[in-house]
Parts: C-alpha cells; sequence; structure tokens
C-alpha cells in the first residue's frame, strides 16, 4: 500500500505565536484582571488549569516562570472574555461585577460559575457567546 505525502502547513499562519516575554506580559495582565474580578486564589488557579498553589504565589510576587502552551491559550482566551465586556459594558465595574451574576443564558449560573468547570472549552464558550452577545461574529 502506497501512501500519499502530506503536505505540512502552518495551523494558524494568522495567528502570532506568543514570546515568551509576551507570555509573562499576559500573565501580568491576567493576575490584574482576577484582582478586578475579585476572584479567591482558588478560583484563580481552577481558571488557570489547576495551577498549583506555590506557582500562583509566585506569580503574584512576580516571578512568572515558563508559561506552557495550554496555560498560554488560557490566559489569551480570558483576555478575550475581558475584552468582550469592556466592549459590551461601558463602565467597567459593571463588567466585573457581571462575572458573579446569575445568568439566566448559563441556566441561572453565573459566567464565573461556568469558567470554574474547569475546562478550556468552558472558557472558549464563554467567550463564544459573549462574541454573539456583541455581535462579533
Amino acid at each position: 500500500m502506497q501512501f500519499a505525502t502530506v503536505q505540512p502547513i502552518t495551523a494558524r499562519p494568522d495567528h502570532p505565536v506568543i514570546t515568551d516575554a509576551g507570555a509573562a506580559a499576559l500573565a501580568r495582565a491576567t493576575i490584574n484582571l482576577f484582582r478586578a474580578w475579585g476572584l479567591s486564589d482558588a478560583e484563580a488557579r481552577v481558571l488557570l488549569g489547576d495551577m498549583a498553589q506555590r506557582t500562583w504565589a509566585r506569580w503574584k510576587a512576580g516571578d512568572i516562570g515558563r508559561i506552557d502552551r495550554d496555560l498560554r491559550a488560557r490566559m489569551t482566551i480570558l483576555m478575550g472574555i475581558h475584552k468582550a465586556l469592556r466592549t459590551i459594558f461601558t463602565d467597567p465595574a459593571r463588567g466585573y461585577q457581571w462575572i458573579r451574576k446569575p445568568n439566566a443564558a448559563f441556566a441561572g449560573l453565573s459566567a464565573l460559575d461556568v469558567m470554574l468547570r474547569g475546562e478550556i472549552t468552558d472558557l472558549i464558550d464563554l467567550r463564544a457567546y459573549l462574541d454573539a452577545e456583541r455581535g462579533g461574529w
């Protein structure tokens, strides 16, 4: 049996690679976002893919180490959620508060409840919902 040769392609050539310096900046922005959202350390760690308590403590102290691809993706999605909320709500405080408010679109759960299920797909689904709400489709 002969197999066809598959030509390599770049999966998402329109998406630039996040550099290590960019990932560190993204981590600092994520810490600030979590403060604005009023997240507990436990909640923050779940949103970051069940990050170890010690690692989260180091991050908050300004010691951002190596950041893997999954964590970079999570933080990018979280920043997209933040951006969508800033577009939807002209008052930033309302967007920050919205995260904890029960929502009929989520069967009475809050957006935070949805995100705290812990799967990256939960973050993606929330981002898609917000993009649709703001007319981003």
